[in-house]
């Protein structure tokens, strides 16, 4: 029997109303959440992104601090506009799109923000409050996933997980979630990566596999058990000369042959994406919601 197909964008759109309900919640308190998105330059990837980033805000009634610059910033211009988000009390998350021109050190940036407003959950603070299993922020992939997983049913506690990708915004914080005492964890996980001895047998054992090394296809059927939950993260563009735009979307998943042994599977468009942004609005929600709970906080700016 075929696996059934999750739809993220159904998953998403549930989030989205239960965030609703949260963002009336707080404007009865006087808050918008509001949220400061940085964009350098006119890579058309992240253009595109953003773009996606401010319909939803709009569509949630977020407060926008956006700001788009042009790709000859200096650094020291980008530091100076973090540090006003950091100081606007509007604003409640900040999220600088990545990639950076050359000139520009990333890292540095990224250190720049404040944690309290580190919706992408890339600050060092936000990731070693995550190792500890403390509350912070969560990056937005690997949050998503889990959110994927249950409310699609899918039992976390005592599972078998096998991660095959260790990016810092999906494989390791991924790992760190699924592996804390929790009712969104309480797996055991083996995190592979395109080193690991013999990846075909670890993913084999897998009661749920999650691959997300970027390599197009790279998952076949001899490497899922039969009836494992398969989520696919991987993103490439194939060529294909039947398409109008001369190309297509695969996974790091064989979606065709994989979906005849697994239990449940996501597609390549229509999985895991749509999860992206809508928890950077949970995440800003999240900071708002903290305001409100700590208002010398936000008395000083922060969330």
């Amino acid at each position: 029997m075929a696996a059934r197909i999750i739809d993220g964008k159904a998953v998403a759109e549930e989030i989205r109303r239960e965030l609703a309900a949260r963002v009336e919640e707080l404007k009865r308190s006087g808050i918008v959440p509001g949220l400061g998105v940085i964009l350098v330059g006119e890579d058309p990837a992240s253009v595109s992104y953003v773009t996606g980033k401010e319909r939803a805000c709009r569509e949630m009634g977020f407060h926008s601090g956006n700001r788009h610059l042009p790709a000859s910033t200096s650094e020291e211009e980008l530091l100076s506009q973090v540090r006003e988000l950091n100081e606007d009390p509007r604003i409640h998350g900040i999220l600088v799109q990545l990639p950076l021109p050359a000139h520009i050190d990333a890292e540095r940036v990224l250190l720049s923000i404040s944690p309290e407003k580190d919706v992408d959950g890339l600050h060092p603070v936000s990731v070693g409050r995550l190792v500890l299993g403390q509350p912070t922020f969560v990056p937005c992939t690997a949050h998503g996933i889990v959110k994927l997983l249950v409310k699609s049913g899918v039992r976390l506690d005592g599972a078998h997980v096998v991660i095959v990708g260790r990016s810092n915004l999906v494989g390791r914080p991924l790992a760190n979630l699924l592996t804390q005492r929790s009712s969104e964890g309480n797996a055991t996980v083996t995190l592979c990566h395109t080193h690991t001895r013999n990846l075909a047998e670890h993913a084999a054992r897998a009661d749920i596999l999650i691959a997300a090394s970027g390599s197009p296809r790279m998952i076949t059927p001899e490497m899922v058990k039969a009836g494992a939950v398969v989520i696919d993260v991987g993103v490439t563009r194939v060529e294909d000369p039947a398409k109008k735009k001369g190309f297509r979307l695969v996974g790091d998943v064989d979606f065709d042959a994989v979906k005849e042994k697994a239990s449940l599977i996501t597609p390549v468009p229509g999985g895991v994406g749509p999860l992206t942004i809508t928890m950077l609005l949970y995440n800003t929600v999240e900071s708002a919601e903290r305001r409100v709970a700590d208002p010398a906080a936000a008395a000083k700016g922060r969330a």
